[in-house]
């Protein structure tokens, strides 16, 4: 179905274009074909013109279950198909070529239209809802500039593996190629952004391709689906059979692993001396937290998450290493470069995790679980792959590992390691701590809160100094790092939680790329509690600035400003801080209160170590060149104490 879809969609679109532009302008016809694939291949453009679709060669047999008897218009349509998957709320700004649809949701008694006061926060919302439910996010936006403000949000929940589904409006399909008003073609734009993509092109297909859509989003490995439909497919009426079923046999993901494989790493688990796990994001989208917390306790073997798994594993668990990478814990990654078996769970051996590759655990075997399998074998050569879904895979192991009785010795080294490397920070008299503040709002937080962030030193704060004891409570863009993330998130979290503390932890540069969204939370009375962490500069940016160029100033400066008299003008209760003494009273303050709130923590930026995020490795080296402090590298405080040579 995945290929007959693109087909026919590829196959009306070149009619319209190459109708509408003449036959004086064939170039028009030949590039378009690039723009429709299925399952990773592109179709060449002689299958786009001698495919035959399933529907011409074999009639559908009708439904044995009635349909509403009433012609219905493609609009309402859409909305019943929204409704019968669940969805109970959408992000969407109206426009032009999609003012029909939300028309059509007035008239829904299921579904919360909740109005972003921007596209790309719209996005963003619908991811955050993912996140913090497991289930799919949905989004809404007209053709033109609306569709394409949707781009950041799909490409971040493509890189992070986040089921989300954004519908957008689309000019007329009898204006398709003219370049109509607000015409854009946003398949080919999202082409390699997107898990699947759809235009709807007849309006019976409604309801199939809708569940289709949510099907592929949020199965296999999850990702962003997109669905345009012109605007007078939602105008036609029709009578339509809301009973269908997902068939489409290019789409069929592996979920189950080879029990073979899993023997394999069973005996390769209980021969290791020092084995590590190493998990990441794919543990929380498949729902294996607990399958992973009793491997562990059976083993004994200690865990290390990445950024996107932070809360797979209990981070007070005393087999816990925290997160591990450029910024993680430094007991994490001497661990895991010194283990002799990494067992790799969910993840994707990210850059900001490696580092040089070439150094990364050289001495140790790999065993890589991983739904996707393009992502075995892709940047480090894997010696025990197992594909499949990571908590199934876990099912399987648990039946042919035992307890491990020879790693006293690895976990008293670990131990010494935490000991001698802890995550900590120093307070400085006078002044604002940005790690004390991330501390406090730890400390006295509920502990189910919901956490977002934005991108940049305080993301990274934030991902150092927050416990976590379940999934899904950490909202953050890791793998595109999309500044303005934290506010919109927070926002798609809390509408689906309501009673629920959500926290949005921001930088100042972070929090002005979506600042509008406040207005959302005040009119749609949703109490998002907001720390801005203000230092009036771009403070990663500004960090790397010191670390690599001589702390030349390139743009990084952007002022101060006092959020809490922007809040206010937004009709939102507010307060600016910048007393070290102010921190915990007025936390507790924002906590206290019932509706949306922003704290505006001041603190004076400066290159010394508490205005770095310590520990950092730079780009491209290994955990031996990891920054301890301001001056001071892994490297040079082991050569003095005379453990280099041992390495």
């Amino acid at each position: 179905m995945g290929l007959t879809s693109r087909v026919n969609s590829a196959k009306v679109f070149l009619r319209h274009t190459f109708r509408t532009r003449g036959k004086n302008r064939p170039h028009l016809f030949e590039k378009q074909w690039l723009y429709f694939y299925d399952a990773g291949k592109t179709i060449s453009k002689s299958e786009l013109m001698t495919t035959k679709t399933k529907n011409s060669a074999k009639k559908k047999a009708p439904s044995k279950k009635s349909n509403t008897g009433q012609p219905m218009k493609g609009r309402d349509i859409l909305v019943k198909a929204l409704e019968n998957e669940g969805v109970t709320v959408i992000f969407g700004y109206p426009g032009g070529a999609s003012m029909e649809i939300h028309q059509g949701l007035t008239l829904s008694r299921k579904i919360r239209m909740v109005l972003p006061r921007h596209e790309q926060g719209g996005s963003f919302a619908a991811g955050g809802y993912a996140r913090a439910t497991g289930d799919v996010g949905v989004c809404l936006a007209t053709s033109g500039p609306g569709a394409t403000n949707l781009i950041t949000g799909i490409i971040d929940a493509k890189m992070d593996s986040i089921p989300i589904v954004a519908i957008t409006g689309q000019v007329p399909s009898t204006v398709l190629g003219s370049d109509a008003f607000q015409e854009t073609d946003i398949m080919g734009s999202t082409f390699p952004l997107v898990k699947h993509s759809y235009m709807v092109q007849n309006i019976a297909d409604i309801p199939r391709v809708i569940n289709e859509a949510f099907h592929i989003a949020r199965t296999g490995r999850p990702g962003p689906v997109l669905v345009d439909i012109p605007k007078n497919i939602q105008q036609q009426e029709t009578v339509v059979d809301f009973n269908v079923k997902f068939d489409c046999p290019s789409y069929k993901p592996n979920l189950n692993p080879s029990v073979l494989q899993c023997k394999k790493a069973a005996h390769a688990i209980q021969t290791a001396k020092r084995p590590i796990i190493y998990a990441g994001g794919g543990i929380v989208s498949s729902g294996a937290s607990r399958e992973l917390a009793a491997f562990a306790k059976k083993t004994g073997i200690p865990v290390t998450t990445t950024v996107m798994g932070l809360g797979s594993f209990p981070s007070n668990d005393p087999l816990s290493l925290r997160m591990l990478g450029m910024h993680g814990a430094v007991y994490a990654n001497i661990a895991i470069n010194h283990a002799d078996l990494v067992i790799a769970m969910g993840v994707r051996f990210d850059d900001r995790v490696t580092g040089k590759l070439a150094e990364f655990c050289k001495n140790a075997q790999f065993i890589q679980i991983d739904i996707d399998p393009t992502e075995i074998n892709k940047n480090i050569m894997i010696d025990v792959p197992i594909q499949g879904d990571v908590k199934q895979a876990l099912k399987v192991l648990d039946k042919y590992v035992e307890p491990k009785k020879d790693l006293k010795p690895w976990l008293k080294q670990i131990n010494d390691w935490k000991k001698e490397f802890p995550l900590t920070f120093e307070n400085k008299k006078g002044e604002i701590v940005p790690q004390a503040v991330v501390a406090e709002i730890n400390k006295i937080s509920e502990k189910d809160a919901i956490f977002s962030v934005g991108v940049g030193q305080h993301q990274m704060w934030a991902a150092q100094f927050l416990d976590f004891d379940k999934p899904n409570n950490w909202l953050c863009s890791s793998g595109l790092g999309a500044m303005g993330y934290g506010l919109p998130a927070a926002m798609g979290a809390q509408v689906a939680f309501p009673k629920r503390q959500v926290i949005n932890i921001e930088g100042d540069g972070s929090f002005l790329m979506n600042i509008q969204e406040l207005q959302t939370l005040k009119i749609e009375n949703i109490p998002v509690k907001n720390i801005v962490l203000n230092n009036a500069h771009l403070g990663m940016v500004a960090q790397w600035e010191d670390r690599f160029y001589k702390s030349i100033r390139g743009h990084t400066f952007i002022g101060d400003a006092n959020f809490a008299e922007v809040a206010h003008a937004f009709g939102i209760k507010s307060e600016s801080i910048s007393d070290p003494k102010d921190v915990g009273p007025a936390l507790k303050r924002m906590l206290k209160h019932k509706g949306p709130y922003v704290l505006d923590v001041k603190y004076p930026y400066n290159d010394q170590c508490n205005g770095h995020v310590m520990p950092m490795i730079p780009a491209n080296h290994t955990y031996l060149d990891t920054y301890l402090d301001a001056s001071t590298t892994l490297r040079d405080y082991w050569e003095k104490k005379g453990h280099l040579e041992e390495e």
